[in-house]
C-alpha cells in the first residue's frame, strides 16, 4: 500500500526504489519549511531530527555537529532516550575522524565496527546508537545522525538506509549554515553558494525519481525525464525567469506519478485499449494528484499538472473535461512536452515519429487541443537545434534532428495563420 492505495509495481526492487524515493522525496518536502522557519535553531534542529525519526520509524535519535579543533561531536538535538546528557559530548580520535569523513552512506552499527565511529570518552555511550548518518558538505564532515531503536526493534535496512542516505545531504546543509558565524558578508555569501546546491540537489533527487516511475515499462524508460526537460527548455522559450522554468522542469518530472498504480499489461498492449483499459490508464492522473497533493512543494503547480496534463483546449480531455482558459500555462507547458515526446518515442501499437512528423501533427491538434503560444515555442527550440544555436540541446539525445530550419519556418508560418483563421494583413 502507498498512501491509503495499491501499488503493482512488478519487481520487488523496484517497488522498494520508488517508495524509498518517494519516502524522501516527502522528507524533503516536509525538510524545507522547517529549516527556513524563523525561529532558533535548536527548535529547528528537532524539527528536522523528528522529520527524519518519522520517515524511518526511529524511537530515538540524535542531531550531532562537528567540531574539529579539539575533534568531538555535539549534541543539537535528541529525542526519545531515556537518559541524554544536554549538550552530549563524543570526543574523536584521528581515526574515527577518519571513518566519519570517509563513510559516504549510512551504515548500520555493530558490536564489531561501532568503535571504529564513536569514542566511549564522552558522557553518551555510543551503544545507544544502532544506525549512523555522517553529513558532509563540499566533502567535509559537518555533523552525523545517529539513530537508535526503531520501532518494535526492527532493524534498519536497505529501504531506510537509502531513505536517509538522500535526505542527510539536506540535513547538513543546515548543520553547516548553522556553523556559519563569522561575519555577516561571509555567511551571505556562503548562503548564496548552499542555495545553489539545495536547487542542484532536489533536482538531482526529482531525476531519480522521474526515473522510478518508468521502470515498468520498456518503451517508457526516461519518458518522465524527457518531459521534465522538454517542458523546461519550452518555458525558457516563453521568457519564463528561472524560479518558473525550475518549477515546471519538476512538474514534468512528476506528471506521471500515477501510472505506478496502473496494471503492467496496459502498457504492452499492441492494440487500442478497450473502454475499461481506458479508464484505468486515465486514472493515473486522479491517483498521481492524490499522492502529491499531500506534498508542499516549494512549486506551486504540481498537483495540478498531475492532474490536467491530459486536459485539452476544447474540453475533450480527462479527468476534468477543462478548457484551455480553465488550467495554468504550466499545464499547458506539459501537456504538449508530455505529447511531443510520446510521438517521437515507440509504443506497443505504433513506430517513434520523425522531428518535423510529431511538430505537423501537434499543428493539427493546434489550438483545439494545445495552447498555440506553447507549441510555437516548441517550434523556437527545435529550430535553434537544427541551427546548433542552442548551447544546450534541446532535443534528447536519442533523437535525430532532421528537420530544415526553412521547414521549422514553415510550420511556425502556417501556425500564425492558422491561429489568426486564414486572415491575411497588409500594410
Amino acid at each position: 500500500m502507498l498512501w491509503g492505495f495499491p501499488c503493482h509495481f512488478g519487481l520487488e526492487n523496484g517497488q522498494n526504489s520508488f517508495r524509498r524515493l518517494l519516502l524522501s522525496l516527502q522528507v524533503l518536502a516536509d525538510l524545507g519549511p522547517a529549516m527556513t522557519a524563523e525561529r532558533d535553531f535548536a527548535e529547528t534542529a528537532r524539527s528536522i531530527l523528528g522529520l527524519v525519526m518519522e520517515a524511518v520509524s526511529a524511537r530515538e535519535g540524535a542531531l550531532l555537529a562537528f567540531r574539529d579543533r579539539p575533534a568531538l561531536l555535539t549534541s543539537l538535538a535528541a529525542h526519545g532516550f531515556a537518559l541524554f546528557p544536554e549538550p552530549a559530548v563524543i570526543p574523536l580520535l584521528p581515526k574515527h575522524v577518519h571513518a566519519l569523513q570517509m563513510v559516504r552512506s549510512p551504515q548500520v552499527l555493530t558490536p564489531g565496527n561501532r568503535d571504529g565511529f564513536f569514542s566511549a570518552n564522552g558522557n553518551i555511550a555510543p551503544e545507544l546508537f544502532k544506525c549512523v548518518a555522517p553529513l558532509h558538505v563540499a566533502g567535509r564532515l559537518v555533523g552525523v545522525l545517529a539513530l537508535g531503536r526503531r520501532a518494535e526493534d526492527a532493524v534498519y535496512e536497505a529501504d531506510e538506509l537509502g531513505a536517509l542516505g538522500l535526505v542527510s545531504s539536506y540535513v547538513a546543509l543546515a548543520v553547516h549554515n548553522h556553523a556559519l558565524s563569522q561575519s555577516l558578508q561571509q555567511r551571505i555569501a556562503e548562503n548564496l553558494r548552499l542555495l545553489a546546491s539545495l536547487h542542484s540537489y532536489y533536482d538531482h533527487t526529482l531525476e531519480a525519481f522521474a526515473a522510478a516511475i518508468d521502470v515498468k515499462d520498456y518503451n517508457l524508460r526516461g519518458h518522465s525525464l524527457r518531459v521534465g526537460r522538454y517542458a523546461a527548455g519550452i518555458a525558457e522559450a516563453m521568457g519564463m525567469e528561472e524560479g518558473e522554468v525550475q518549477g515546471v522542469r519538476a512538474c514534468g518530472y512528476l506528471h506521471d506519478i500515477g501510472k505506478v498504480a496502473v496494471d503492467k499489461y496496459i502498457f504492452h498492449k499492441p492494440a487500442a485499449l478497450d473502454e475499461r483499459e481506458f479508464a484505468a490508464m486515465a486514472d493515473h492522473t486522479v491517483v498521481g494528484h492524490q499522492i502529491v497533493s499531500g506534498i508542499q512543494f516549494p512549486w506551486p503547480r504540481v498537483a495540478e499538472v498531475v492532474r490536467w496534463h491530459h486536459e485539452r483546449a476544447d474540453g475533450s480531455g480527462y479527468p476534468d473535461r477543462l478548457r484551455n482558459g480553465e488550467v495554468s500555462l504550466p499545464v499547458k507547458v506539459a501537456a504538449v512536452a508530455d505529447s511531443f515526446d510520446a510521438m517521437l518515442n515507440e509504443r506497443p501499437y505504433r513506430p517513434p515519429m520523425a522531428v518535423g512528423e510529431a511538430l505537423s501533427e501537434l499543428l493539427k491538434l493546434t489550438p483545439q487541443k494545445f495552447d498555440a503560444s506553447v507549441v510555437q515555442a516548441l517550434l523556437v527550440q527545435v529550430r535553434r537545434d537544427s541551427t546548433g544555436r542552442n548551447k544546450t540541446k534541446f532535443l534528447d539525445g536519442h533523437v535525430v534532428c532532421n528537420i530544415a530550419p526553412s521547414d521549422v519556418d514553415h510550420l511556425a508560418s502556417t501556425l500564425s495563420y492558422r491561429i489568426n483563421n486564414g486572415r491575411v494583413y497588409s500594410a
